[in-house]
């Protein structure tokens, strides 16, 4: 055979087989961009029936099968139009559940990927009630036992983001009740300062019972558990052979809580 001739036949029929390949490849990227088209059609029509199911699952009470769908919308549809609000009713629903930690790491993700959505006080609001210890627990109830003689675990985080929600968002709907729940955590921290201070008095270490009642005094100002304050620090003070600071400390006392010196 003649050896140009083999060699142009199969130019030929490379380039013929270019040509078939070329023509493939745009009918199956044609056939492509129609099938995202329909199936664009069909997740979003799921992604509509899905959300309605996670949001009736969280107002039946069903916070966990709500959380379940919530995570897997989110998982599917990260950058869908709803994806913001489905971070916001995740966050909800995983503080329903009880699930604490996960619900202050989805108000942080939220904050900082969207620092000036008009949402923000609200999963600063939901941070803060994840943290929040409103009432004692069942046995604690159902033993009288005095919560204030337990550390206050998170309080002191829920304090710091209510604190944080009425600074920044003073007009926020959800800043009333913030400023409710700072009054019961204020008297909440200072009962236990008040309960390490008086420890400290009873055993005779008078300058740490003075700074710890001092401490509770000036961070948590304001409430019914700074009686007890001045009163440890009274004591401590007498104590210290400061008379003159213990007697100042007792007309505070008297001046701000009536028969209390």
């Amino acid at each position: 055979m003649n050896m140009n001739y083999f060699v142009a036949d199969t130019f030929k029929r490379l380039a013929a087989c270019a040509r078939i390949v070329a023509v493939l490849a745009a009918v199956s990227i044609a056939a492509a961009c129609a099938g995202n088209d329909e199936q664009d059609s069909t997740l979003a029509d799921n992604l509509t029936e899905s959300y309605q199911e996670a949001k009736q699952a969280v107002t039946n009470g069903n916070y966990r099968r709500g959380v379940q769908i919530f995570e897997a919308i989110q998982a599917r549809y990260p950058f869908s139009d709803i994806s913001r609000q489905v971070q916001l009713d995740l966050i909800f629903a995983y503080y329903k559940a009880g699930q604490k930690e996960q619900a202050v790491e989805a108000a942080d993700t939220f904050m900082r990927e969207n620092p000036i959505h008009p949402s923000v006080d609200y999963a600063l609001y939901i941070k803060a009630l994840a943290y929040f210890e409103d009432e004692a627990g069942f046995l604690e109830r159902r033993f009288k036992k005095d919560v204030d003689l337990r550390p206050p675990k998170d309080a002191d985080l829920a304090y710091s983001s209510l604190r944080r929600l009425i600074d920044r968002y003073p007009a926020s709907e959800y800043a009333a009740d913030a400023e409710q729940r700072l009054v019961y955590l204020k008297n909440r921290l200072a009962a236990y300062e008040n309960h390490v201070a008086d420890y400290y008095l009873r055993r005779g270490a008078y300058v740490a019972a003075l700074n710890r009642a001092k401490s509770a005094l000036e961070e948590y100002n304001g409430v019914e558990m700074n009686e007890k304050s001045l009163r440890i620090m009274a004591a401590a003070y007498e104590k210290l052979g400061m008379t003159d600071l213990a007697a100042d400390t007792r007309r505070v006392l008297s001046l701000n809580f009536p028969g209390g010196g």
